[in-house]
């Protein structure tokens, strides 16, 4: 690992926020680590140690500050190193990937061996995936003790420990006391019978007004319902389903009130929160950098904190891409909440009730087999999504981050209903694929008008954009949200579309 001693130490000592999440502390004669912000007395240089990840800092055998709590820390499922392998793997981590899984197949999804990741992850990090994912439950649990008043055994199940002795023995060795001693050290936040509440920080600015506007363009009604301070939605997770709440902050984080039967849930719940915010983003690094280019500096300059919208689901956007070829945003939102309404399952939930949520989007096995032209669409599109459905179902994994970009594209590509456009789009809010980028979008063509008035073709644009990269999705963000005409990306031509991908939403 290539991590200058000064530098790093000169974040700690002016306590920058901007390294926060980015780099750990160590003190070699306390055995304990830190954020950049942490407020205790900066040590000596020479009982200073750094590490680019929590998990490295764990298994070099320190414990975590108590004061500066670095599982509260932004970009704990996020890396910006020079390995897209490593940016990858985390990704899947932060998913559950190893939760059920082993290295070996954490590797394959990823087209690399198992000894190369194990290589490539001591290289970057300093830290093995095994410890990755450990490291991540026990900030969870942590956190969860600290934050809510749920019973340890819950705390246990909802943070990925398989029991709760080994969840007992964990923290024993890793913080010299039982798990009840920290929560008798701080004050709760939330009761358990009011779900699950937790913070998730984030690296400000964040531009929630732009992300709820993306996000209620797009909201299908029974299953999701956006105000302008609260997203809330239902979700199924591995036959569970439940509702997930999400408000904004006053302290540089989101709210995320987490209401699901089983507990094991709540890490890949968090993850895909995660994922639909963009909480790992870092704006300040991608706006200087998109900044460089004269035509997106103003874009960049006017809308601080801009975020590049996840999806929930990829099965779920790559139906509902399907459903908005060639028609308007509205009419493809009221196809998709007939979908629903049709196919999809039920929640029982007073909550979700009151907020009017009370449908679940349908899973790829109760697509299978059904007529779902009879809905209002054409009948090749209903057999595009039916197919679909059927591919999904026999590899789950489609919808995972692949070896690369360009690995990613030709197997979304090899779908029933999926081009090129709807591939890159896939990629930019399913894969979080920062440098995705859909060249052939009239909206991001007629953002780069010239002052001709002339448009850049789509070789053009792809031609422009290389100096976009690697955050080329976050460019496309920034062109989508400063055209007035925009309401969701469009692909250029409607005469000539590709053979199965016309317009998508």
């Amino acid at each position: 690992m290539d991590m200058d001693f000064e530098a790093c130490r000169r974040a700690f000592v002016t306590r920058d926020a901007r390294f926060d999440g980015r780099i750990f502390g160590a003190v070699k004669t306390t055995g304990i680590y830190c954020r950049p912000i942490c407020p205790a007395r900066t040590p000596k240089p020479q009982n200073m140690t750094f590490f680019p990840l929590a998990a490295a800092a764990q298994e070099a055998g320190y414990r975590p500050c108590l004061r500066c709590r670095p599982e509260a820390s932004p970009d704990l499922g996020a890396w910006r190193g020079t390995s897209n392998t490593v940016t990858r793997a985390l990704s899947l981590i932060e998913g559950g990937a190893l939760d059920g899984g082993d290295v070996d197949a954490l590797a394959a999804r990823l087209g690399v061996g198992e000894r190369q990741l194990r290589r490539l992850f001591r290289q970057h990090l300093g830290a093995s995936p095994v410890s990755v994912a450990q490291t991540r439950r026990v900030l969870l649990a942590k956190q969860l003790i600290q934050e809510t008043l749920l019973p340890m055994g819950e705390v246990a199940l909802a943070s990925g420990f398989g029991s709760v002795r080994r969840f007992n023995e964990t923290f024993q060795q890793l913080f010299a006391r039982p798990p009840g001693e920290l929560r008798r050290s701080r004050q709760a936040e939330t009761a358990a019978s009011d779900g699950i509440t937790v913070r998730l920080p984030y690296k400000a600015p964040y531009n929630w007004e732009a992300i709820i506007r993306f996000l209620a363009d797009r909201a299908i009604p029974g299953i999701e319902r956006v105000e302008p301070r609260r997203y809330a939605r239902t979700l199924a997770i591995d036959g569970q389903v439940g509702l997930v709440i999400v408000t904004p902050r006053n302290d540089g984080a989101l709210s995320a009130e987490v209401r699901f039967p089983d507990l094991r849930a709540l890490p890949a719940v968090i993850a895909r929160i995660r994922r639909v915010f963009d909480l790992s983003a870092d704006p300040v690094l991608i706006g200087a950098h998109l900044g460089q280019d004269p035509a997106l500096a103003p874009l960049v300059a006017a809308r601080p904190g801009l975020r590049a919208p996840g999806a929930w689901d990829g099965f779920e956007l790559a139906v509902r891409a399907i459903l908005g070829q060639q028609i308007t945003v509205t009419a493809a939102r009221n196809l998709a909440a007939k979908l629903v309404e049709a196919y999809g399952g039920t929640i029982e939930d007073p909550t979700a009730a009151a907020l009017g949520l009370t449908r679940v989007f349908p899973s790829p096995g109760r697509l299978i087999g059904e007529d779902i032209a009879a809905l209002g669409m054409p009948r090749a599109r209903g057999a595009a999504l039916e197919a679909l459905a059927r591919t999904v179902a026999s590899d789950p994994t489609i919808f995972t981050p692949r070896a690369d970009l360009a690995t990613a594209i030709s197997a979304l590509k090899a779908l029933p209903g999926v081009g090129e456009w709807t591939a890159q789009y896939i990629a930019l809010r399913e894969l979080r694929e920062p440098d995705a980028f859909p060249q052939a979008d009239i909206g991001l063509m007629r953002a780069m008008v010239d002052e001709a008035g002339v448009r850049p073709t789509a070789d053009e644009l792809f031609a422009r954009s290389q100096a976009w990269r690697p955050w080329r999705a976050y460019a496309a963000q920034h062109l989508w949200a400063a055209d007035p005409a925009f309401a969701r990306p469009q692909i250029a031509s409607r005469k000539r579309p590709e053979a199965n991908d016309r317009r998508t939403a």
